[in-house]
């Protein structure tokens, strides 16, 4: 089978993002899984594909090579490309392309800065560590009262439940639970039963949730981004 796309990626919600998408849409894949702690992303090559030096991104071998950068504008483009997890109308596609936006401006960069500081800032800032919590929190009630009324986010299933999926099923490294949002955690695993989102997060599979030393292995995680956080490295690499 020819492999059309390559995706740069690593383990993180955004790259999940894209991995969840290329197997819903069963479209073949060669996975290049990048050392963000390495820094990686800033490396030359990668620069060339991605002028952000951020994972995740694709190149269409199909379409001469062409790259896209940002995982939600990858997700758009996968879903256009195929015509699939996403309404060819005019309103469906609007409500879809909200509930992604929702997720690339409000839940990815919240539950990101709650990780920063809950999991990898080297001092607790205790107010700032309560900012963030509180904010992913009041985001994910908005999704319980949404899901209260519908199955999906959008519709029926599309990139919106992938992309915001991806980012809430990792709720507890961000410090904040969902146990009284039924509606939300009844969406949750829902989406986590599809085979096809079971295998697209094992691309690459997530070291600190895996295995029976999972809680030594989130400590070393911890420990590493720390260090990056430390050295400034932090803005060398991409989620």
């Amino acid at each position: 089978m020819v492999r059309m796309i390559d995706l740069y990626t690593a383990a993180t919600p955004n790259g999940h993002k894209v991995s969840i998408a290329l197997e819903e849409l069963a479209l073949p894949y060669t996975m290049h899984v990048l050392d963000l702690a390495r820094g990686d992303p800033k490396e030359p090559w990668f620069l060339a594909i991605n002028p952000n030096g951020r994972i995740p991104a694709i190149v269409d071998r199909a379409e001469g090579d062409f790259a896209v950068f940002e995982s939600g504008a990858i997700l758009l483009y996968l879903a256009e490309k195929t015509g699939r997890l996403m309404p060819q109308d005019a309103p469906g596609r609007s409500r879809v392309v909200q509930w992604l936006m929702f997720q690339m401006g409000g839940i990815g960069p919240m539950m990101g800065q709650a990780n920063v500081f809950f999991r990898y800032f080297p001092e607790k800032i205790q107010p700032a560590i309560d900012r963030y919590q509180g904010e992913c929190k009041r985001l994910f009630r908005v999704l319980d009262t949404h899901l209260q009324q519908h199955e999906y986010l959008a519709g029926d299933y599309s990139i919106a439940d992938i992309a915001n999926w991806a980012w809430v099923r990792t709720h507890r490294w961000s410090g904040v639970d969902i146990d009284d949002l039924p509606h939300l955690r009844r969406w949750v695993e829902a989406i986590r039963a599809r085979p096809a989102v079971q295998k697209g997060i094992l691309m690459p599979p997530s070291l600190r949730e895996t295995g029976p030393d999972r809680e030594e292995k989130e400590r070393q995680f911890a420990e590493e981004a720390r260090k990056m956080v430390e050295m400034g490295q932090s803005r060398q690499s991409g989620v």
